[in-house]
């Protein structure tokens, strides 16, 4: 089976910039030559609480959700979605100042972008279990 390039960006929730306390709540994966750009997300509310108790879940489940209808190119997504894989891979992992904010872009191989998308959110956003 032929693996291609993928690239991945985990979206990080940082309730309080000023702590500067982060925690991953999805990620991101695109690979170019099978035609993917798809997003898994999983927003942990106590593990959010126990980092800002007047955070907004609610609000950021919604932003989180924005950049996974961009990716799947939703209706919702409003013009973002329209535009091309990469163009909304670059965009959604561009820095920004705001409480959802991408980490670092990363490299891969894969014969199934789906399936990476899911071993991700398992290995760097599920909690590991107890």
């Amino acid at each position: 089976m032929r693996r291609e390039t993928f690239e991945y960006a985990v979206l990080r929730v940082v309730p309080r910039v000023e702590r500067g306390e982060a925690m991953n709540a999805a990620v991101l994966v695109y690979c170019r030559q099978l035609d993917f750009l798809g997003a898994r997300v999983h927003l942990d509310v106590d593990r959010l609480r126990a980092l800002d108790p007047t955070a907004d879940p609610g609000a950021i489940g919604r932003a989180l959700q924005a950049a996974a209808d961009v990716c799947a190119a939703s209706a919702a997504a409003g013009a973002a979605g329209r535009e091309v894989l990469g163009s909304r891979f670059r965009w959604l992992t561009a820095p920004r100042s705001t409480v959802v904010q991408p980490g670092r872009v990363h490299t891969g191989l894969t014969a199934d972008p789906a399936a990476e998308a899911d071993r991700l959110l398992q290995l760097l956003v599920l909690p590991v279990p107890a």
